[in-house]
């Protein structure tokens, strides 16, 4: 039941570049958008356990607030690599995070990794790439720069994975995940404050696009990738998220009219058969 509330987690963050191809604000008025909505969203059931405040020791916040950080850079990456690159390929190598999770398990929490789930996280991969190359088109000329921005913010997100793991220990979802919408609002509005980007004037439909964001892709999305990680291991949840590209698929041939070719359905094939074999890896 945690695995498959993982899944549904996944659906959501998928649609993620839905809302962010919809919008025409920059990147980082986006993020901004988001995060403050999500913040808000949750900020009545934070002041519901404020008990749990006066709990917190200052090595959990300190680490909260650093995992909110690298989440809202996360967030400034991954929608300017939208603005660069195909919708597959942003996501896939946004979910080259697992190779950086599963490195980090093992060296840093010092869990070892079978044969087996190494196999599955490779597989998993595999999988992303294959549906990345069915789009290999859709980047044209700027795709380099659309990439580096994904794998920055790859990069971004597997340190995200590694604080919530840590800080999930002991703290509830509800506390953790508002200290980290807080504070990666508190990180992109500074940047976006900092690089003199005007916030206002953005038009409705883009302060729908990020509500949206911040109710399906945020609160249904990464709050479940949060609450996952005190009970499944973070190699895991890193391993199902390799599904958003398939996921992103499907709102596309739905939304858009986008028929995924032979290559993506085999990709998903793929990607399903990892997350299957590392479940019974994990027992």
């Amino acid at each position: 039941m945690k695995r498959l509330l993982v899944l549904l987690g996944v659906a959501g963050v998928s649609l993620s570049a839905v809302f962010v191809r919809w919008s025409t604000a920059p990147s980082l008025v986006l993020a901004v958008y988001r995060m403050v909505f999500s913040a808000l969203l949750l900020l009545p059931l934070a002041i519901a356990r404020r008990e749990e405040f006066r709990t917190l020791r200052r090595r959990e916040l300190c680490l909260s607030l650093l995992s909110g950080a690298f989440l809202g850079a996360h967030f400034a990456c991954y929608f300017e690599s939208l603005r660069w690159t195909s919708i597959a390929a942003a996501v896939v190598l946004v979910d080259t995070e697992v190779i950086f999770v599963a490195l980090a398990s093992v060296l840093l929490l010092r869990k070892k990794l079978g044969c087996r789930a190494w196999t599955a996280v490779l597989l998993a991969f595999g999988g992303s790439a294959a549906v990345a190359l069915a789009d290999a088109s859709g980047g044209g000329g700027t795709a380099l720069r659309g990439n580096l921005f994904a794998l920055t913010g790859s990069v971004c997100m597997a340190v995200y994975t590694m604080l919530g793991t840590v800080c999930r220990r002991r703290l509830s979802t509800t506390i953790y995940t508002w200290l980290v919408y807080a504070a990666a609002a508190g990180t992109v509005l500074s940047a976006a404050l900092v690089s003199r980007q005007s916030l206002v004037g953005w038009g409705t439909e883009n302060l729908l696009a990020a509500l949206g964001m911040a109710v399906f892709c945020t609160l249904l999305g990464h709050s479940v990738f949060s609450w996952g990680l005190k009970f499944l291991p973070p190699a895991f949840v890193s391993t199902v998220k390799l599904l958003e590209p398939v996921f992103a698929s499907v709102w596309g041939l739905f939304l858009f009219g986008e028929r995924p070719g032979v290559q993506v359905i085999l990709g998903g094939g793929v990607i399903l058969l990892g997350i299957a074999l590392y479940s019974r890896e994990d027992g």
